[in-house]
């Protein structure tokens, strides 16, 4: 069994780590946008605003953590952990707005060339950008699924778009450098890194709407056999799932004895969310419809 962090604390650690993600992103984003003009280089360019997004969105993250952490209320009886989910959708959103940019620039790239100017700093940058990437990816990754939060899952996945577009960028300086006159490679790039950009996002939009859209999250088989372990379970059936990988809800009907008392169909009753909560990390909500045998 996986111990769980409690809600609060597990709020407060990926508000810490957004926080921290944010520093080291704008910091990557400005030194690229910078190196990026000096040169008239678009591709670095473009992947400098690539990793302001990366800010932009953890600005983003951080107000649906805040939303996300708010405790169960009157109208939210089962809380509100779904804003961390739409909040991944909104970094999608934003994901594509940049596609869009940097497609029209790549295009406008190719009808009017600008021949980039490649030096040495233009490397440096880009290689150090690279490897600081790297390990807030890396980092978001292992924290994401240690905390089991979408929105750090999601932002994971931004940082490796914007490490796949970086070494894009210095592939492109690499081959203009040695090549001058090949100008229309800048270009062929800033659209390579527009499609990176667009796939992350869309993979990012089909994760969080399975989930808004209560798609099954566990096997059905499984939650079955640790129901038919506990004595006095005859059978079960109609088990549905959904939620977030944190917050799993599960409902299902069970078929006792006909003659069984009340109170023990309520005790087995307990008995099932309770091994089904230790046995199947995230679930926080088990509804167990009992029946008496002769109904099925």
């Amino acid at each position: 069994m996986i111990e769980q962090e409690p809600p609060f604390n597990r709020f407060q650690q990926i508000h810490k780590i957004l926080l921290w993600i944010l520093g080291l992103n704008w910091a990557v984003a400005f030194a690229k946008i910078f190196a990026g003009l000096i040169s008239h280089c678009s591709s670095l360019t473009a992947d400098g605003f690539h990793s302001l997004s990366d800010g932009a969105s953890n600005i983003i993250c951080l107000i649906g953590i805040h939303l996300a952490s708010q405790p169960v209320d009157t109208d939210h009886p089962y809380g509100h952990k779904k804003f961390e989910t739409l909040f991944s959708q909104l970094i999608a959103v934003l994901l594509f707005i940049i596609t869009f940019h940097l497609l029209g620039k790549g295009i406008q790239q190719i009808k009017t060339p600008i021949k980039p100017t490649i030096t040495t700093s233009s490397f440096v940058i880009m290689l150090v950008t690279v490897l600081i990437n790297l390990k807030v990816m890396t980092f978001e990754q292992k924290q994401g699924k240690k905390l089991r939060s979408d929105l750090l899952i999601a932002d994971a996945l931004h940082t490796r778009a914007d490490i796949l577009t970086s070494v894009a960028v210095i592939a492109g300086l690499v081959i203009m450098k040695k090549y001058p006159s090949l100008t229309i490679v800048d270009a062929i790039i800033t659209i390579l890194i527009a499609i990176f950009i667009g796939y992350s996002a869309f993979g990012i939009l089909k994760e969080s709407t399975d989930i808004l859209c209560d798609r099954a999250v566990m096997d059905k088989n499984i939650i079955t056999k640790i129901v038919l372990s506990i004595p006095g379970v005859e059978t079960c059936h109609k088990i549905r799932t959904r939620g977030r990988p944190d917050d799993i809800h599960i409902d299902l009907h069970v078929q006792v004895k006909s003659d069984m008392h009340m109170d023990k169909a309520h005790r087995i009753s307990n008995s099932i969310e309770a091994e089904l909560k230790k046995h199947l990390p995230g679930v926080s909500d088990v509804v167990v419809h009992m029946e008496p045998e002769r109904d099925l």
